[in-house]
């Protein structure tokens, strides 16, 4: 197996990429946190060892710095808590764990070149196909990456990639990784960049909170763009999303007319469930915090569990779904268990039928487009038009007058047609 660039036929990676740092003067340190993951409700948590310093650019810089070239034709991109990364040409191969930055890739021209995934890649790539389906030309193939959670150092250095498209402080959650296992890999195989705790603004691993900056979806997209050298994309898109959220918060009404909401995953308890934040900070909730509805469990512990008696107490005017398109979590199932009990039943949105399905949690850009059209319409059907009622398949069709963004000049963005 090999461990290290002496035994690399002409250093070909250093010929072409060199490697930022982490925080706090360069170092990659230590800590514990907890994770996220699209269909569990709980987070991976682990301690992180501190690891040799690496050659690093400050965070706070990281932010400022865009994918400027070189004198000698490479470019860098610069994301906390990697730092900056110097390429000489975008990479071929990725790594990810969580499905938001292979959306990136995707979205920037480059999803052919996620070759793994750490979490899950089943369920996203069923998910993301679903929506994807809408946008001509435009697909992933993720459900047979190789990946699993808590892999080994053996499994990356197997895989080779140019680039592993995640935080890295993310993967210091996982019981088998340490810093010192993320600098070993960062100098044998290849780079770290991502941003995985702007999901909910989230407390990253002991010292790697010192520094770290979270972003909007949409900057952690600017900078994952700027990696593949398609800045233009991103440009094209983030006006697509731009006007779709003027167009949506224009036609708001006011916060008195507004609905109750509540955010839930059924647990496997029959008369329980994990409730989410509706407005809370970080991507997770980009699609919903924009609409102004009100969270009716915004003073519980997104991630906590609800019996159906709070449930009443709180009596939303809807219901979303999280995952309630994937088979575990179907949307049909929580209709069905709440029709049938005879607290839940009671609940406003179980009578007036208001329950609605969500796709993906840790969404990119090409899912949040669609995510934010589906809960504009399913909060607010007389301004945006009705939300089909799901059932099965991919994203409903929508005719192209009652669209909140053209899915033609979406998918010719992402596949270079214009």
């Amino acid at each position: 197996m090999v461990r290290d660039d002496e035994a690399r036929p002409g250093h070909t990676r250093r010929d072409w990429m060199k490697y930022g740092g982490a925080l706090v003067a360069g170092g990659l340190l230590t800590g514990c946190t907890g994770g996220d993951s699209e269909s569990t409700p709980t987070g991976a948590a682990a301690e992180a060892t501190t690891g040799e310093p690496v050659t690093a650019t400050p965070a706070d810089a990281a932010a400022e710095t865009t994918a400027e070239s070189t004198e000698s034709g490479s470019y860098e991109a610069c994301l906390s808590p990697a730092g900056c990364v110097e390429f000489a040409e975008p990479p071929g191969s990725v790594l990810t764990i969580l499905p938001h930055h292979a959306d990136m890739a995707t979205a920037a021209g480059h999803g052919d070149a996620v070759d793994a995934m750490l979490y899950n890649p089943g369920y996203n790539g069923t998910i993301w196909s679903k929506f994807l389906e809408r946008l001509p030309g435009v697909s992933v193939e993720w459900a047979d990456l190789p990946g699993e959670w808590n892999p080994s150092k053996e499994f990356l250095y197997e895989l080779d990639a140019d680039l592993h498209l995640d935080d890295p402080a993310y993967m210091t959650t996982m019981d088998a990784w340490t810093a010192g296992d993320i600098t070993e890999v960062t100098e044998n195989v290849g780079p770290w960049f991502g941003n995985t705790f702007s999901n909910a603004n989230k407390q990253p691993p002991g010292e790697w909170a010192e520094g770290y900056e979270y972003y909007t979806l949409w900057e952690i997209f600017e900078r994952v763009a700027q990696v593949f050298r398609a800045e233009e994309r991103y440009t094209a898109l983030k006006r697509v999303h731009d006007e779709m959220l003027s167009t949506v918060e224009s036609n708001l009404p006011s916060e008195d007319e507004r609905p109750s909401v509540a955010m839930i995953i059924l647990s496997q308890a029959e008369d329980s469930m994990w409730v989410y934040a509706l407005n809370g900070p970080g991507f997770l909730t980009a699609h919903t915090r924009p609409l102004g509805a009100t969270d009716v469990f915004a003073d519980v512990e997104t991630e906590s569990t609800v019996g159906y008696e709070g449930l009443l107490e709180a009596d939303p005017d809807v219901i979303l779904c999280l995952a309630g398109m994937s088979d575990q979590r179907h949307v049909s199932k929580t209709r069905e268990r709440f029709e049938d009990d005879p607290t839940a039943q009671s609940v406003s949105a179980v009578e007036d039928e208001r329950i609605y399905t969500q796709g993906g949690r840790n969404q990119g850009p090409l899912m949040n487009l669609f995510q934010t059209e589906m809960a504009a319409k399913q909060l607010y059907p007389e301004q945006f038009g009705e939300w089909p009622t799901y059932t099965e398949g991919p994203y409903p069709e929508i005719p192209p007058e009652e669209q909140l963004f053209d899915r033609e000049r979406v998918a010719d963005i992402v596949t270079g047609a214009t």
